[in-house]
């Protein structure tokens, strides 16, 4: 992976030693501890846990266990055979029926599509589920399959209608809410499909809207692949905007707030180029189409709004490594105005990332167990926060080790 990628959580397996050195910390047991109570040394637990010396015998791995009171060996030892995956293993559990659902093909006649109204007020309450549930991952996981199938039989018999092009506006915001769901799961070649035909449906509508998120959501895909996809990113990104602009003067809220989202987003991939300039350029002209909208309006997709503009600041500052302006923004935004709970469980961990930049690892994981209790699915596959969690998991502070590791096992980094 790129260095300037977003984070794979997926992308560190924790070996034997980590896993032991969390769990020890977590139960507040010194090496020496440890060691003693294994009829060893401090030193002994040292070497297994930084590597120097080989994972022990199954024999002495299940003392081990049975010492730090491991409910699951598996959380001890993981599957040293194979590579292990960071957080849930092989994905979310619903990420194989989402996955069904996207490569089928509906051809069967004599299934009727559902209405579009129903499917317009099923999507909303997707949408709804998305920013108001913890486990939204979840819940939002359970409802797509049903959702992709009937989107894409709608468009199907629609296309000799005169409502195609609704249909296809709906299948695409289907699309994205998927692309929502296996963004940071380990199936890149699925993320990338979802995203296309979120663009292809979107252009087929010729709906503004539509045509607006699905490039909001290829950018940031672009943009996550690392730096030599910026370009890309920023095509998609500006084409869109420049398409958009003509219909601003009378646009409705939903597209003057995917294109004030587009505009952030422009600066977001500016930053992680490192063009301070440019980035609170784009920065200021969406706050000035923010300040357009509605008090109270908050967009249903991107979380564009007025309250949105301070989280956005602090993301701007932490990507340009400015640890010190990035607390500033994160002490003049306020997260609890954020409605959705994934959205202000990613501002708590943009916050995290400024506090860590700034010195200050303590206030960082404070921060991250309040990500947790927003979405804790938002932050069990974020790779930044398990970067976080990980650095501070071996800080020599052993008051920070504890509440670290602690914070590990809570965040599920620990499952095989």
């Amino acid at each position: 992976m790129s260095p300037d990628a977003t984070p794979d959580p997926y992308a560190d397996p924790l070996v034997f030693g980590q896993r032991l050195q969390i769990l020890r910390t977590r139960k507040g047991m010194t090496r020496d501890q440890l060691g003693g109570l294994m009829g060893l040394s401090g030193s002994w637990v040292k070497g297994v846990e930084t590597g120097r010396l080989k994972t022990p015998k199954l024999e002495v791995v299940l003392r081990l266990a049975e010492l730090l009171r491991v409910r699951n060996l598996a959380d001890l030892t993981g599957d040293q055979s194979v590579r292990i995956d960071l957080f849930t293993g092989p994905g979310h559990p619903r990420l194989a029926a989402v996955k069904a659902a996207v490569d089928a093909f509906p051809l069967d006649p004599s299934t009727e599509a559902p209405p579009l109204a129903h499917l317009e007020h099923r999507l909303a309450r997707a949408w709804g589920a998305r920013h108001t549930a913890p486990n939204h991952r979840e819940v939002v996981g359970a409802l797509l399959p049903d959702l992709i199938r009937d989107a894409q039989l709608a468009v199907r018999q629609a296309q000799q209608a005169a409502n195609a092009p609704a249909a296809q506006a709906i299948l695409s915001e289907v699309y994205s809410l998927a692309q929502f769901f296996v963004a940071y799961q380990p199936d890149a070649a699925l993320l990338w499909r979802v995203a296309e035909r979120g663009m292809v449906a979107a252009q087929m509508s010729e709906d503004p809207h539509a045509l607006g998120v699905a490039a909001w959501l290829a950018a940031q895909a672009h943009r996550d692949s690392g730096h030599g996809h910026f370009d890309a990113a920023d095509t998609v990104n500006l084409q869109t905007l420049a398409y958009l602009e003509p219909l601003l003067p009378d646009a409705d809220d939903e597209v003057l707030a995917i294109a004030g989202a587009l505009t952030f987003e422009a600066g977001y991939t500016a930053a992680r180029r490192g063009e301070t300039g440019a980035a609170w350029r784009y920065w200021d002209q969406a706050r000035a189409m923010a300040d357009r909208l509605p008090a109270g309006y908050y967009h249903p997709v991107t979380s564009f709004s007025r309250a949105v503009m301070g989280a956005h600041a602090v993301t701007i500052a932490v990507e340009l490594h400015a640890g010190g302006e990035s607390v500033r923004q994160a002490a003049a935004s306020d997260a609890m105005t954020i409605p959705s709970r994934p959205r202000r469980a990613r501002h708590r961990i943009e916050e995290a990332r400024g506090y860590q930049l700034d010195g200050q690892p303590d206030v960082a994981l404070a921060t991250l167990a309040q990500a947790h209790e927003a979405a804790p699915e938002t932050v069990q596959y974020n790779g930044y926060a398990k970067r976080i969690v990980l650095e501070e998991a071996e800080s020599k502070s052993p008051g920070r080790r504890r509440r670290a590791s602690e914070l590990a096992v809570k965040l599920g980094m620990l499952a095989a």
